[in-house]
């Protein structure tokens, strides 16, 4: 099995739930970072959504999270870990357009 660090990168998203981050085919993943910038002038909401394909299921991490102007929150690191599998995806929506940056980490074992 090979282990290989990921970012993920997306900015500017609003209102429509975007995926940030999805596992790839194959593969087994653990997040071990989620940060979300409000680079807006005024504060937003933020919710990120994981969604597991196998189980049908889609679960909040966190819905309506206030992030004001210029700040940012960190919503996976340090001692918290999530594992995804095979076409899992992350999404975030915020309440304002073109307003998070979000950066993803993580450790893909194929």
């Amino acid at each position: 099995m090979a282990n290989v660090f990921k970012n993920s990168i997306t900015g500017s998203i609003g209102t429509t739930n975007t995926v940030v981050y999805s596992v790839p085919s194959a593969t087994t993943t653990t997040i071990i970072g989620v940060n979300v910038a409000n680079v807006a002038t005024q504060n937003i909401s933020v919710s990120v959504r994981l969604t597991d394909t196998s189980a049908s299921k889609t679960v909040y991490l966190v819905k309506d999270a206030l992030i004001t102007a210029g700040a940012s929150v960190v919503l996976v690191g340090g001692e918290q870990k999530i594992v995804m599998e095979a076409t899992d995806t992350l999404q975030v929506v915020s309440s304002v357009a073109s307003s998070a940056d979000v950066i993803v980490s993580a450790l893909e074992l194929t």
